[in-house]
């Protein structure tokens, strides 16, 4: 199979100019003034377009671009999983989208209740004792836990400057813990997991927590987590439990289990829920007892039969995101385990490191594969061979993949293995698909180098100028015209 990129000159909405089409459609007028009584009342200038041409429009978009419904996806530790159109139907029921957040808590009774449950679900799945739907992504979910530590040390009298980060960890851990004000220090792996002598001498009085992803971003499990937690528990840290790799582990054991404190969740990784690209997103995060106190406000509580917002937490680090999170998001990701229930979350996870094994092996012919053992939904290979021998980087072979109708691995992470190409096949790709894959990496692995330095050859754009496009961001059609654009 190979990949064309459509290549539309599709104009703006507001560039249409559309009749209606006799008997189906209704053409939304180019003026409408919103009824009173609603909170802006000015006119919007809407684009005057009928549904055939609206169509249109975004299916030429839409062949433009790629997605995990046009074929692999195979971004390491991002975990791009198929998104159940029956959750995207549900999401869009106007019982949901004409939920407002400022009607009263007792005209929402259903949301409440399913939030509730959802926290539940989540803290029986990671072995927490409460969990918080509060924060809208990831990455603030290891904020919220980096405060949450915090507000514990701070309770306790005690000052601590400093958190561990293993050399392996996505560089969202070190961001948190910096932006929460604390030192970051690095520890340095051993065969690709924590160091226990090295974490024994690092974890001293002054040191928060350790942050940690089990498993990691080389797909290893870490042998040793039982005496990690017992190392840093034992100079009184607490240990934190990055996400992010959930997929793995997901009725296999837990965070809890394992001796983590606290855990964020990434739901569009675990529990398929969309990939915002920075739109609305969730990223949960759940506390053993001790610290639940200090969880975001408001809380979900339910009295009798009866759900309703708690705002009276005075150690709780406070609020968020604004109202309670963001719903349609938090729905998906509770249809998906109500859809699966447990024996199909762990089965979903057993797929999916059997696909990553399966597919390793597949391609330890062609590439390095570092740390060579069992890993589990993901795995980390190395280009660095054929660089050596034929100048072939990771950045060629993943734009040549494109040609094939593969989107690209992550590459160049984790930082400690060269050329890496970091691969996830997730637990949607059949059998067929991973061969499908594996064939087109160990193709790409014998052409010829110049093939792949002038690849991709089947998108309108090629490689783009990515120092320029990190620098000049366009953000807005006024941004593309004023570093002079068409």
């Amino acid at each position: 199979m190979t990949f064309a990129q459509a290549e539309w000159d599709e104009p703006l909405l507001n560039e249409i100019h559309s009749p209606p089409v006799f008997g189906f459609d209704r053409k939304v007028p180019a003026s409408e003034r919103i009824d009173k009584g609603r909170l802006n009342r000015r006119e919007l200038n809407l684009p005057g377009i009928s549904e055939r041409d609206l169509m249109r429009h975004y299916v030429n978009l839409s062949q433009m671009n790629y997605s995990v419904d046009n074929g692999p996806h195979l971004l390491g530790s991002c975990t791009m999983k198929y998104n159940p159109k029956i959750s995207e139907n549900i999401a869009s029921d106007n019982k949901v989208t004409r939920l407002h957040p400022l009607q009263p808590a007792e005209t929402a009774q259903g949301a409440l209740r399913l939030m509730y449950e959802l926290e539940r679900y989540l803290a029986e799945i990671s072995g927490m004792d409460e969990v918080s739907l509060q924060p809208a992504g990831g990455a603030q979910g290891e904020f919220a836990g980096m405060l949450i530590t915090r507000a514990h040390f701070r309770s306790l009298g005690e000052t601590r400057k400093r958190v561990l980060v293993p050399d392996s960890a996505h560089g969202t851990n070190p961001a948190s813990a910096a932006m929460a004000g604390y030192e970051v220090v690095e520890l340095p792996s051993d065969r690709g997991m924590v160091d226990t002598k090295i974490l024994r001498e690092a974890m001293t009085d002054d040191v928060a927590a350790l942050m940690l992803t089990n498993p990691n971003t080389l797909g290893l499990f870490e042998e040793k987590v039982e005496e990690i937690a017992d190392i840093v528990h034992g100079r009184g840290g607490l240990l934190y439990y990055d996400g992010a790799n959930m997929n793995a582990i997901v009725g296999k054991t837990s965070p809890g289990l394992m001796g983590f404190d606290i855990v964020h969740f990434n739901l569009h990784k675990t529990f398929a829920t969309p990939h915002g690209g920075g739109g609305p997103g969730a990223g949960p995060v759940g506390v053993k007892k001790h610290l639940s106190r200090f969880l975001p406000v408001p809380r979900i509580v339910k009295k009798g039969s009866r759900y309703s917002f708690d705002y009276s937490r005075p150690d709780s680090i406070g609020k968020l995101h604004s109202f309670y999170g963001n719903f349609g998001i938090l729905l998906r990701a509770y249809v998906y385990i109500l859809l699966n229930g447990k024996d199909g979350l762990r089965r979903n996870s057993e797929q999916a490191v059997l696909n990553s094994n399966y597919l390793m092996a597949r391609l330890s012919s062609s590439f390095e594969i570092p740390y060579k053992r069992l890993k589990k939904h993901e795995f980390v290979a190395s280009a660095g061979r054929l660089k050596s021998e034929k100048g072939i980087t990771a950045l060629d072979i993943s734009k040549r993949l494109i040609d094939y109708g593969v989107h690209p691995p992550t590459i160049y992470f984790p930082l400690i293995v060269g050329e890496a190409l970091m691969i996830e096949p997730t637990e949607n790709l059949s059998k067929q698909s991973v061969d499908f894959v594996a064939d087109a990496f160990n193709r790409i692995a014998g052409e010829p180098a110049e093939l792949l330095k002038n690849s991709p050859h089947s998108t309108p754009r090629k490689r783009i100028n990515e120092v320029k496009a990190a620098r000049e961001m366009v953000f807005t059609w006024k941004d593309f015209g004023r570093i002079g654009g068409a």
